[in-house]
């Protein structure tokens, strides 16, 4: 065999070998195909097995739960009727209840209406039986008319003045058994409070007086003073803002301002060019520059001076300057600032006798006047000022309020303002302290005994110790004992709201029976 047979067969063989090989496997897929379709087939008769036993359950397993569901229904049903039974019941008791209940209201509804049957019956007799009483009231009241000789009006009006008069008197009676009462327990300590403070404080019996008269050397200075035309004068008083009165009065040139610091500026300016003697309006200008220099200088140790002699510290320095100004200002002739200081001095006393704070006292004391600076200068009075610059630099709501109430104006809201009220009064009534003008004393006794006269019964009014009693005599046969005790204290109170004085005054009455017979 040559070679190309050889390859033929190899080819043929390989040929037949791919085509036994395909077969195979295609008979091999073809049996697992089968073997695939038999198991298939197992496994769908094992599903439907499986799907015929759980039907077989789940059908077994209804009927029985339908069967517990139903004997539950029918449990529940049998509660349920007997429920309503049970409510049926208690419905038909309720009802058989309620019917008892009507028939009990109907019998009280019956009994009510015999009750009110009787009751109207009951009060048309009283109805009847008042008018029968107001019938023989009336009766009576007309007799007792006739009787009288009084109508019903009358009689009322004067039964009404007789228990008017009689609580008068009690009242007249009261007051006096609470005033004596009140003396008895309240005298014998406050004497010994006062006494006890003002023996601590002693004070000239003048007080410092403004003085508004320039000395001269002799008559010649006043028309040196005048100079050519009045120029000199009048740059003087242009300069110090005050009235220079230059009269027939020899060697005396009188200052008139109503502001106390201006008078004294000019006063001082005055001097200073009368020893100078270099009297010209430049020189003027220059001395009263001076002179208002040493006047503020002046105010600002006053005002020191006055912290110091009081012990005060820690206060403001505009109230320092104000206090100061105290010194040029005076009431009825009376210092402002000595007068202040006084009732500091004395309001600490009476604070240190009632355990109260000294300082605090003192301080009141001292500012209580403090609007005196500057009421000559601001609208306005002097309590209004002085409690407003209190405010205005902080200072204690007592210290305010002493100098709101020292007056009246206000009540006072603590110890300390009544304390300083009572050495306001004490300082400006003690012996010499101020000075009154004969027209204003005059006028005041004038008023307290008009104001006396003015109550009926009052036959005659002397107003006496310088206007510090008023004696009042009344008629024997108008006012008995009683009525003396109540027009005393009517008198009092019309004094206190009526008129302005220093100190306190007294009113006595008098009522002085005298009975006199001639034995013949």
């Amino acid at each position: 065999m040559d070679l190309s047979s050889l390859g033929l067969i190899d080819v043929i063989i390989f040929i037949v070998a791919f085509v036994l090989g395909f077969l195979f496997l295609k008979l091999l897929s073809h049996f697992k195909i089968l073997k695939a379709k038999a198991n298939a087939d197992d496994i769908i008769d094992d599903a439907n097995k499986k799907a015929i036993n759980i039907e077989k359950n789940a059908v077994l397993d209804a009927k029985t739960l339908a069967h517990e569901y139903k004997l539950e229904a029918e449990q529940e049903i049998k509660a349920r009727r007997q429920e309503i039974s049970e409510s049926e019941n208690n419905l038909l008791k309720r009802e058989q209840s309620i019917d008892k209940r009507e028939l009990m209201v109907s019998g009280r509804q019956e009994l009510l209406m015999s009750k009110e049957t009787e009751l109207d019956k009951k009060i048309n007799k009283v109805k009847k039986a008042e008018e029968e009483l107001d019938n023989k009231i009336n009766e009576q009241i007309n007799l007792l008319e006739k009787i009288s000789g009084y109508s019903k009006v009358e009689a009322k009006d004067e039964l009404i003045s007789l228990v008017h008069s009689q609580i008068e008197m009690e009242t007249a009676s009261l007051i006096k058994e609470a005033e004596e009462e009140a003396k008895e327990k309240a005298e014998s300590r406050a004497a010994e409070i006062v006494a006890n403070a003002v023996q601590k404080y002693s004070a000239d019996q003048a007080g410092e007086r403004m003085i508004s008269a320039v000395s001269l050397p002799n008559e010649e200075m006043k028309g040196r003073i005048i100079g050519r035309e009045g120029r000199n004068i009048r740059a003087i008083e242009n300069a110090t803002g005050v009235d220079l009165i230059i009269d027939d009065t020899p060697e005396i040139i009188t200052v008139s301002c109503f502001d106390p610091i201006r008078r004294e500026t000019a006063r001082m300016a005055l001097e200073m060019l009368i020893e100078d003697g270099r009297i010209q309006p430049s020189r003027i200008e220059e001395l009263v520059k001076k002179a208002r220099d040493n006047i503020n200088k002046s105010i600002k140790e006053a005002g020191e001076q006055a912290i110091f002699d009081l012990g005060i510290t820690k206060i403001n320095k505009e109230l320092v300057k104000l206090i100061g100004k105290l010194k040029y200002r005076t009431s009825y002739g009376q210092s402002a600032l000595k007068h202040s200081m006084e009732v500091a001095f004395l309001s600490g006393m009476l604070a240190a006798e009632l355990g109260e704070d000294v300082n605090l006292a003192r301080r009141a004391g001292l500012l209580h006047d403090i609007g005196k600076a500057v009421d000559f200068e601001q609208e306005g009075s002097h309590v209004e000022l002085g409690a407003k610059y209190a405010k205005k630099y902080g200072e204690h709501p007592f210290v305010i309020n002493a100098i709101e109430s020292h007056h009246g104006n206000k009540p006072a809201n603590g110890v300390i303002p009544v304390l300083v009220a009572a050495a306001d009064a004490l300082s400006a009534s003690r012996p010499g302290a101020r000075a009154e003008s004969m027209q204003a004393y005059i006028q005041r006794l004038e008023n307290l005994e008009n104001i006396a006269h003015s109550f009926k019964g009052v036959s005659e009014t002397y107003a006496i110790q310088a206007g510090r009693e008023i004696r009042v005599i009344v008629r024997p046969d108008e006012i008995d004992d009683l009525g003396c005790y109540k027009i005393a204290r009517d008198i009092k109170e019309r004094i206190e709201n009526e008129l302005t004085y220093p100190g306190q005054i007294k009113v006595s009455v008098v009522r002085e029976t005298k009975a006199s017979e001639v034995a013949k």
